[in-house]
């Protein structure tokens, strides 16, 4: 988790560029998704068992994507260059492959009896 929340950071402070008529739109929207990632990793790292923190790493894996289509959206619309879109791409993809790895890697863990 400690590599996802700077790769999702880094999509937050992308949306420091994006016009102020968005603040409460797409900013606001991408900075959610952002949030939630993280959030929703480290809330279901502490349900109780696998099957619940596999749901809420599968929340933080729709959230990665809502960040990709909210960046591209801004990218799309001027408030983004491509260079920082690149960046700020990689890192979300980069944090997408952690999640699913971590979700991959929960799935194979053996239910330990409580």
């Amino acid at each position: 988790m400690a590599i996802i929340l700077p790769a999702c950071s880094q999509g937050i402070l992308g949306t420091d560029a994006f016009p102020k008529h968005e603040l409460y739109g797409l900013t606001s929207q991408a900075r959610r998704a952002a949030f939630s990632v993280t959030l929703n990793i480290a809330e279901g790292s502490a349900k109780r068992g696998d099957g619940e923190f596999r749901r809420y790493l599968d929340i933080a894996i729709g959230s990665i994507t809502e960040l990709q289509v909210a960046l591209r959206l801004a990218r799309d619309r001027g408030y983004l260059s491509n260079h920082d879109w690149d960046v700020l791409e990689r890192l979300r993809n980069h944090a997408g492959a952690l999640t699913w790895l971590l979700y991959k890697a929960v799935s194979k863990r053996k239910r330990q009896e409580p």
